[in-house]
């Protein structure tokens, strides 16, 4: 597995592969990799020749009281999982190298950064954005992949692609789960053993609300109380939002018709939790 950490040499070696014929995947992440990002890797490596991953905790989409300073760099670890997934080259770049003096440039898709997880976090999408655009023209892939655990990232890339005329497809893989129903995130890392057992409450929630769609008479109105009321049973967590957005425009529907997605994030403790699930009516 080659090992990159400047833009210019992670530019070399997938213009090497691509004038072999080779096609190129990306996984980008934030590093503390678990079996959620090695089932991205696993798909790029069925669908493309060659795969790279990109490990970077990004400072532009944390706020200033944010777990920057501290969230998990588990760097042998990550590259572990890496090689065993079979990943043909792991890009490392510092933040001086993506972020030079002088930066000055950031990317912005309107209405889709400004709501839900952009409303709590502002400037957040702008970075994700931002380094995601960079990231693209530095590994050239054919092909991105990104995991619907975060599925307002996941429609802002989608935007931003599509807007900017990118030449890559971007791949929603399904998000991934424990036993219990938590989506597996690398800040599940952060919760203290009875936090742990509790936190599989937010995934029932939104299956509850998903159940009130179903029912005779539902409104985009019932399915999001139902869901609130189902986590407010647990004490554990507080609500930061939870909305049923059509998943096109992440706006809300007028009524429970057409592709429908239940998205929330809540705290426990201090960890800040999202997690989505589809409607169907």
């Amino acid at each position: 597995m080659h090992i990159a950490s400047t833009p210019s040499s992670i530019r070399k070696l997938t213009a090497s592969w691509r004038k072999a014929g080779a096609s190129v995947g990306f996984v980008p992440t934030m590093g503390a990799l678990h079996e959620a990002h090695r089932s991205l890797m696993e798909r790029a490596k069925r669908e493309n020749d060659r795969v790279v991953v990109s490990v970077f905790v990004n400072p532009k989409q944390f706020g200033p009281n944010e777990d920057y300073s501290r969230y998990p760099r588990p760097a042998a670890a990550d590259a572990a999982l890496c090689r065993r997934a079979g990943t043909d080259a792991l890009y490392r770049p510092a933040p001086a190298a993506m972020y030079p003096e002088g930066f000055r440039t950031h990317v912005e898709v309107e209405g889709f950064s400004d709501r839900h997880c952009g409303a709590s976090r502002p400037g957040h999408f702008r970075g994700v954005a931002t380094v995601v655009l960079k990231l693209l023209n530095q590994v050239a892939p054919d092909r991105l992949y990104l995991g619907e655990k975060d599925f307002q990232q996941l429609t802002v890339v989608r935007r931003m692609a599509s807007d900017l005329d990118l030449p890559v497809k971007v791949v929603g893989c399904a998000l991934v789960r424990a036993e219990d129903g938590l989506a597996l995130s690398s800040r599940n890392a952060y919760l203290s053993p009875s936090q742990r057992a509790a936190a599989p409450a937010l995934y029932r929630a939104l299956q509850e609300g998903a159940r009130e769609a179903g029912r005779r008479g539902a409104t985009p109105d019932t399915v999001e109380r139902a869901a609130r009321a189902a986590l407010a049973r647990t004490p554990a967590f507080r609500l930061d939002y939870l909305s049923l957005v059509d998943e096109r425009t992440l706006e809300r529907p007028a009524s429970l018709s057409g592709p429908l997605r239940l998205l929330t994030a809540a705290f426990i403790g201090n960890t800040r939790l999202i997690d989505n699930l589809p409607v169907h009516r």
